[in-house]
């Protein structure tokens, strides 16, 4: 990366002084009071939302993470629990179509068009149920490839972003729990949406620091040139910034991630077993474990789950270098993502001045999260 390439790069929202997120000052207005986040009585609650392809993570104000697989099909669950406390498959209503989400071998989420779809919805929906926010409005920010949030000019991609925006508004409704002692759930509302890149977000985590005594800009990291490597479900995503100004030259997505990992694992097992199909939780427990149990008995296929993930980390590196180049010029390249944790050996000796980001898979909820909270317009005041 040169520094000439600043003259490509776009500013970034302004950081104001940020404030802490407390209870409001008895002359606050009703957008301040609003923006505060609560717990009781149906009011807004405010959250970061990465809405992967292979996971969906919340990071919610009150410091709790919430991650569940990105896992569901159209159509019912198929089943009747007897006990509703037992209950894995959970449905949902949505534009007149029913979706199964849980512990179910799931429809594939890598295509274009799965932001905006039911199916998306669905599954936004069960991580809000299973984060205990069943009744409540809430205020989001949610995240979008960079190659899919950015012309490769620089120009946003504003269809693409006010479709996802409108998309994850549409009233979604849960199905209330079958068996013996069936329960109503109430559905959880999304008052307000904004679309910010993926990657970027990792770089407000970063650089917005919150401490027990308030929130505070990391003066040394705000002014680094600083490039993000997010390595997530369907893509790795590359953002620099210098000067507080994306450099576009050298950010980008490439269309590879861990579940690129997941399907050649499911090709070879299938191949070597003979099988026509392979349920996704038997998968995801083999690549877990390296082992997968068929026929009654456990196979070890730890070499297979090495050798897929070192064609993906090969892939990256390729495009890593490619994106960034050997990184003498910048100050620090923080990796983010699933990916950075599921790889990290791999990653060890990239850069000389590399690190793994703290819980590198919720990287990008805290800092959608830290937008929504001290960046963004208020949310009261935009639909």
């Amino acid at each position: 990366m040169q520094n000439s390439q600043l003259e490509n790069a776009r500013e970034l929202p302004p950081l104001p002084a940020p404030q802490t997120a407390t209870e409001p000052d008895v002359g606050a207005s009703l957008e301040e009071v609003s923006a505060v986040n609560h717990d009781d009585n149906g009011a807004v609650i405010q959250l970061g939302l990465d809405d992967g392809y292979a996971y969906t993570k919340l990071a919610l104000a009150d410091g709790r993470l919430v991650a569940i697989p990105s896992r569901g099909r159209i159509g019912q669950a198929g089943i009747t629990w007897m006990d509703a406390a037992q209950q894995q498959i959970f449905e949902y209503d949505t534009e007149g179509s029913r979706y199964a989400v849980g512990q179910i071998d799931g429809e594939s989420t890598c295509y274009d068009g799965y932001p905006i779809s039911g199916l998306h919805r669905a599954i936004v929906q069960h991580a809000f149920q299973e984060a205990k926010l069943a009744g409540h409005s809430v205020h989001v920010v949610s995240g979008l490839p960079v190659s899919s949030f950015y012309f490769k000019d620089g120009q946003k991609r504003e269809q693409a972003i006010s479709l996802k925006c409108d998309s994850l508004k549409i009233a979604v409704q849960p199905v209330s729990t079958g068996g013996l002692y069936a329960t109503q759930r109430l559905p959880v509302a999304v008052a307000f949406h904004e679309v910010i890149p993926e990657a970027l977000a990792a770089w407000y985590d970063q650089v917005i620091r919150q401490r027990a005594d308030g929130v505070a800009l990391d003066a040394r990291l705000l002014e680094a040139s600083m490039a993000i490597v997010d390595i997530g479900g369907r893509t790795t995503d590359y953002v620099v910034v210098q000067n507080q100004g994306i450099v576009h030259r050298s950010s980008g997505s490439l269309t590879r991630g861990l579940l690129d990992v997941q399907a050649q694992v499911a090709r070879e097992i299938q191949k070597r077993f003979d099988l026509e199909t392979l349920g996704e939780q038997t998968l995801a427990a083999a690549i877990s474990s390296g082992s997968v149990r068929l026929h009654g008995r456990a196979h070890d296929v730890s070499e297979l789950v090495r050798a897929a993930q070192h064609e993906l980390v090969v892939q990256i590196h390729a495009e890593t270098r490619r994106q960034l180049g050997m990184g003498a010029e910048l100050d620090t390249v923080v990796f983010v993502g699933g990916g950075s944790a599921a790889l990290a050996e791999h990653l060890a000796d990239w850069f000389p001045q590399q690190r793994i980001a703290e819980h590198p898979g919720f990287a990008n909820a805290r800092g959608m999260l830290k937008y929504l909270q001290y960046v963004c317009e208020e949310p009261t005041s935009r639909n």
